[in-house]
């Protein structure tokens, strides 16, 4: 079973891609292509049995792994299943874990996804400038993975999104990050940094928007990002103080809701954070992007 403690040598310098399960390889990879714009990075591999092992799962398993900018998802597929997305399972439950999606034009990429299942209510949300000022809508895929579309304020964009462009299909212009929900915002920030990750600056958000945003009521949520030493995605640490609802049983790496964010590091591993998000760690430079 992969490590639910953090090897005491390790150290993650960079975000190198994440990893979506499936129980329709085609279909969601299709999804991907043809509504987001993601491109096709290689054709259909097999997982190796080593990586099998290291997941802690036994038969088989197949991949392809697509491109949105500089960012890849590899969607993947295991013999025997894991279960389905877990239904009900909101943005406050410690299973969410949602990717967020840059996009230079909110209206024009919210029509291409306003035919999948939404979270947000009364599409994409202003969020007030306590919040970042970012125009922001939700919503999942196929198999129930949750996406964000994220615009960022032509004034304030970050460093990294200024002058880029998205091209051919693509809704946008790559991954900002990747968030999941903490039960302890405090002692997943500990954790996230004695693996080498830096905490940026909190915010604090709430109201209306948020809870449009979310779906939820009188949500309030604190978002703490930690930032890996190389560029790249960074993590968001999504600290709710409201009630979670039931939780499901701790996910197994086949599980469609099981999400991975591929690490590089000082050693080739698989670890669970404090809420059993999964993690996966690659030790070659060869993983990340151009």
């Amino acid at each position: 079973m992969p490590s639910d403690t953090a090897p005491a040598v390790q150290h993650l310098s960079a975000i190198a891609g994440f990893r979506l399960v499936t129980a329709d390889l085609c279909g969601l990879s299709m999804f991907y292509r043809d509504v987001l714009g993601f491109a096709a990075e290689a054709a259909e591999q097999a997982i190796s049995g080593e990586e099998i092992s290291l997941l802690g799962l036994h038969g088989t398993g197949r991949r392809n792994i697509l491109r949105l900018g500089r960012q890849t998802v590899s969607i993947e597929q295991f013999d025997p299943p894991g279960r389905p997305y877990p239904p009900g399972a909101g943005a406050a439950c410690l299973s969410f874990q949602h990717l967020a999606l840059v996009v230079a034009d909110m209206a024009e990429a919210y029509q291409r996804v306003r035919g999948e299942t939404p979270i947000s209510e009364a599409g994409p949300q202003h969020l007030p400038a306590s919040s970042g000022g970012v125009r922001a809508y939700k919503f999942r895929d196929p198999d129930g993975h949750p996406l964000e579309l994220l615009q960022f304020p032509q004034s304030a964009r970050p460093k990294r999104w200024q002058g880029k462009r998205a091209t051919g299909r693509q809704i946008g212009l790559g991954i900002d990050h990747s968030a999941i929900s903490v039960a302890d915002a405090d002692a997943s920030a500990a954790f996230y940094a004695a693996l080498g990750l830096t905490q940026g600056a909190r915010s604090f958000n709430c109201g209306p928007q948020q809870d449009s945003l979310d779906k939820l009521r009188d949500a309030e949520v604190t978002v703490t990002p930690m930032q890996p030493v190389i560029a790249t995605p960074h993590l968001e640490l999504l600290g709710y103080r409201m009630s979670r609802g039931a939780e499901t049983q701790v996910l197994q790496a086949n599980d469609v809701a099981a999400t991975r964010i591929v690490w590089l590091g000082s050693q080739i591993a698989v670890l669970r954070d404090p809420d059993s998000h999964l993690h996966q760690i690659v030790a070659s430079r060869q993983e990340l992007p151009p």
